[in-house]
């Protein structure tokens, strides 16, 4: 809630549903998946999301993260102060992972940046490889298999915190759009498409989700 108040006292963070509704959008959320991800400042768009929620999530939030980001001397600290099951994993399938996956319950609201890695001013990851989303997603979505999916798409924070930049900028326009779907849903389209396996086809669609619907980023400063 602290994050949320900083968040909307000195950055203006727009939140856009690319489809309408007529109930609330945030009413049973089980998983937040969270694409384009370009900053550690990425909890500036808690300041979108309502109060409600995260007074109902107090608790229950499961996130995976990066094992390297942990272990930072500042930020790993600070991390570990949003939420005590904040799990860090390593960047390969292994022992980390498995305990991540224990960590989530029927209760849990586990939220997720399944492209692994930051992206840098390059469009490309600190390696210089491309952008994708890994398939560890679809292990969640195996597990919490019922319920609502938010998939919130991120303009970007390159103009607010670059990765390496120690203190960012403030009063600069944030950008999101959002979508809310039903989890089995999803699963039994991705299932039903025959084309690859389930994992290979939730990645394919997230990816193009992922061009389609995120805001155009910021290039210049405002």
């Amino acid at each position: 809630m602290w994050i949320k108040f900083w968040s909307r006292f000195f950055f203006w963070v727009e939140n856009n549903w690319i489809h309408e509704h007529t109930e609330d959008p945030w009413s049973g959320v089980r998983l937040i998946v969270f694409l384009n991800h370009t900053s550690l400042y990425e909890g500036l768009f808690l300041g979108a999301v309502p109060w409600r929620l995260l007074y109902s999530a107090a608790g229950r939030i499961v996130i995976p993260a990066a094992d390297v980001t942990m272990n930072r001397p500042i930020i790993g600290p600070i991390l570990k102060l949003f939420s005590p099951k904040l799990v860090p994993i390593s960047r390969k399938r292994d022992d980390t992972w498995d305990k991540f996956m224990n960590e989530i319950d029927d209760d849990s609201l586990v939220i997720i940046l399944p492209e692994g890695r930051m992206k840098r001013a390059t469009g490309l990851d600190k390696n210089d490889r491309p952008m994708t989303v890994r398939g560890g997603i679809a292990d969640i979505l195996e597990i919490v298999n019922k319920g609502k999916m938010v998939i919130l798409y991120s303009g970007g924070l390159h103009h607010v915190q670059k990765p390496g930049q120690w203190i960012p900028k403030i009063f600069r326009e944030i950008k999101m759009n959002a979508e809310k779907l039903d989890i089995a849903q999803y699963i039994e389209e991705m299932r039903s498409k025959g084309d690859q396996d389930f994992k290979t086809t939730v990645v394919i669609d997230l990816e193009r989700r992922m061009d389609k619907f995120c805001p155009e980023e910021h290039t210049a400063e405002k």
